[in-house]
């Protein structure tokens, strides 16, 4: 049985024990719905009580419910754009600046991490400039950035269907389907932008990245290996190695993420670190999820930003203290 198979079941019954706690269920019906819960979980090996199984399966912040509106609304606006509506009026070049400008607002916005308020700045930009495909591709990256991974969908396909060729739209949508944990169209969206354009480099080494990270999840992994044989490096080995990069093109001295992310030896780590479980539970850490959401919705930080995060920065700590011991 496959994990999205179980992540569907799971949101199944996660939907209707809600529906019991909210008192949709009526009382007289609860038990033999507790017991449909129950056999439906062991048909399909899902325990919700299973904190590790839960949060393996958990589509948080999305729910079922909002999966299906979401497919409704879908429907409804394919229905309507089938109806031979008159296009949007072409906005005014006043209504153009002033959501260029709003843009701009948003862009400073999730800079500074600030993503409701982001999202409501593109809002503005797309409700006075309805036909430019740049509010939505960044109102997608901003519902990413707080986990919506849901609504950054239909935003970059929107993006996407008012002109196919803007490439950063398939960057949004790729990663928003990797957010909710389908890579299979995460790879779709990848190489529907690289069919607008076989060339580009920025899409083409997304499709690798994500190829990679598919390949290396579905390799075994190392049970209790002995501290004398383990050869995978440890977060203690990782820092030492920050350490050594320091010095390079980020502020006050400190590294460049970008190069850090293309250092072959700082990637062999990280693959190593993935076959023994150490970048599983290296990326348990809110402020690293947060990094990495960033870093995928094209968002990339400075060394010196990351490090003026107070969670990152005492994740840096604690590995600089595994560093030094012997």
């Amino acid at each position: 049985m496959s994990e999205k198979q179980q992540r569907l079941v799971f949101s199944i019954i996660d939907f209707l024990n809600q529906s019991i706690a909210d008192g949709t269920v009526k009382a007289d019906d609860r038990e033999g719905l507790e017991v449909a819960i129950q056999c439906i979980g062991e048909a399909f090996n899902v325990d919700p009580s299973d904190k590790q199984q839960a949060d393996n399966l958990s589509i948080k912040p999305t729910t079922l419910q909002s999966i299906f509106d979401v497919y409704l609304q879908t429907r409804n606006n394919a229905a309507a754009a089938s109806s031979h509506q008159p296009p949007p009026k072409a906005p005014t070049p006043d209504h153009k600046a002033q959501a260029d400008a709003h843009k701009q607002r948003g862009n400073s916005l999730m800079s500074a991490k600030k993503y409701d308020d982001a999202i409501q700045a593109y809002n503005d930009s797309v409700a006075l400039d309805p036909t430019n495909p740049v509010y939505y591709s960044n109102r997608a990256a901003a519902y990413s950035s707080k986990g919506d991974h849901l609504a950054a969908v239909g935003d970059a396909e929107k993006a996407i269907s008012i002109d196919p060729k803007f490439l950063k739209s398939y960057h949004r949508l790729g990663h928003a389907y990797w957010g909710l944990g389908d890579t299979d169209k995460s790879l779709e969206a990848y190489q529907r932008g690289l069919k607008q354009d076989p060339q580009n480099e920025s899409l083409s080494k997304a499709l690798r990245d994500a190829q990679d990270r598919i390949a290396t999840s579905s390799e075994p992994t190392v049970s209790n290996p002995s501290p004398s044989t383990d050869p995978s490096p440890s977060l203690s080995d990782m820092a030492s190695m920050l350490g050594g990069l320091g010095g390079g093109g980020g502020g006050g001295g400190l590294p460049d993420i970008s190069g850090l992310m293309n250092n072959p030896q700082m990637r062999s780590m990280a693959q190593q670190m993935a076959s023994n479980g150490g970048l599983a539970s290296l990326m348990q850490n809110p402020g690293v999820q947060n990094m990495m959401n960033r870093i995928q919705s094209g968002n990339m930080p400075s060394m010196e930003e990351l490090m003026s995060d107070p969670t990152l920065r005492n994740l840096a700590n604690q590995f600089g203290a595994g560093a030094g011991r012997p």
